[in-house]
């Protein structure tokens, strides 16, 4: 699968570099496709268009929660600030937060960016995340140990483990999903891959994989987002042959 992603990866960069308007126009795509999508997999209500709405005009839409707007205008911020931290080499426990508190201020303006205060267990699933007590040394532990997974694994083994990592660390109060995703994506457009999506209608199978990876078994994990750069990328490319 590596093979198959890098061999369409070598076909975008034969587009690049793209003019400022098509690349205006395809950030603009992904910011809503993102949005909804990362938000729809937590259980945001609104759709793809009304996420659109929200986003370019401003506009709430009756009958959705206040939260779901709110969520939505949070990602938006916080895609601003992954597409700045994309030319950078490097993700710190500063960008972290900070993309966190981005997504989660008009939310909970006292939580966002901050690490939470209470114990988390997932009933039914068996899981346990880290103590309070624990993860200003987990984070920084996985701020650390970025440095050498980014060097010895494929880029999209790194943006998956990153994902992986830090949802089991779970260091947040809520919008750990949505962090964990903008990471993968930060963590691929780094590496010069495009960004990638996750349907909510693999929800399931999504969630299945990650599960798997607090037992400390990635691999079907790695191989889920592996399939869904891959499609991500085939999208990617016909975006850019009709603005060809």
């Amino acid at each position: 699968m590596f093979n198959k992603i890098d061999e369409l990866k070598s076909q975008i960069d034969t587009f690049r570099p793209l003019d400022e308007e098509k690349l205006k126009q395809i950030q603009d795509y992904y910011r809503i496709g993102l949005t909804y999508s990362s938000n729809a997999l937590e259980g945001n209500t609104l759709d793809l268009v009304e996420t659109k709405v929200v986003i370019e005009d401003g506009l709430t839409v009756h009958g959705k929660p206040m939260k779901d707007h709110l969520e939505t205008l949070g990602h938006s911020n916080a895609f601003s600030e992954l597409l700045s931290l994309a030319r950078k080499e490097t993700i710190t426990e500063e960008d972290i937060k900070f993309l966190h508190k981005l997504f989660y201020s008009k939310i909970d303006c006292e939580n966002a960016g901050v690490y939470r205060k209470k114990s988390v267990i997932v009933t039914g699933a068996e899981i346990e995340f880290p103590k309070p007590s624990e993860l200003n040394e987990k984070m920084k532990s996985l701020v650390e140990e970025l440095t050498t997974m980014r060097k010895d694994f494929h880029p999209v083994k790194f943006a998956a483990m990153l994902h992986a990592k830090f949802v089991n660390i779970h260091p947040f109060v809520d919008g750990n999903g949505r962090v964990a995703r903008l990471l993968m994506n930060l963590a691929l457009l780094q590496c010069g891959y495009n960004i990638t999506i996750i349907p909510p209608i693999v929800r399931a199978d999504y969630i299945r994989a990650l599960q798997a990876t607090n037992r400390e078994n990635f691999t079907p994990f790695i191989k889920f987002i592996s399939e869904m750069v891959y499609e991500s990328q085939k999208e990617y490319l016909r975006i850019l042959e009709k603005l060809r």
